[in-house]
């Protein structure tokens, strides 16, 4: 994957902020609303288009748009590194591939040992009822 090739496909508009905050609210487009077309990216291969499109399915548009937005910050560039870094760790965790787990024998030393165990705490038991005569 390769960030500043990916950041270069990114699509960024300004828009009013939505909420509390009168005037400057009213006034001032400080919300970020990010776009990646995920389809038609130049930066991924199509294994990758692949893996995001399945990762990421429920956050997808039908036509295979990302969208992002942030109002958190009344600057407008604030909110555009915010969002930047969260469509970044989103791509990131949409492409890490879990390792696969290998199923690993048991030792026979630790199933004799479990057995030996079993086979004292049993003869311990044992020697704690009443004879039998």
């Amino acid at each position: 994957m390769e960030t500043e090739k990916i950041i270069s496909e990114l699509q960024y508009k300004a828009v009013r902020s939505s909420g509390a905050g009168g005037q400057n609210v009213n006034k001032v487009s400080s919300k970020v609303v990010l776009s990646f077309d995920l389809k038609n990216s130049q930066a991924l291969s199509e294994e990758e288009k692949v893996l995001l499109e399945n990762k990421l399915a429920n956050r997808l548009t039908s036509e295979q748009i990302l969208i992002l937005n942030c109002d958190e910050d009344r600057s407008q560039l604030k909110n555009k590194a915010i969002v930047t870094k969260r469509f970044l760790d989103i791509i990131t965790a949409g492409l890490h591939v879990p390792k696969i787990r290998k199923a690993t024998k048991i030792p026979k030393s630790v199933i004799r040992k479990r057995i030996k165990d079993k086979k004292s705490l049993s003869d311990i038991k044992k020697s704690r009822r009443k004879p039998d005569f």
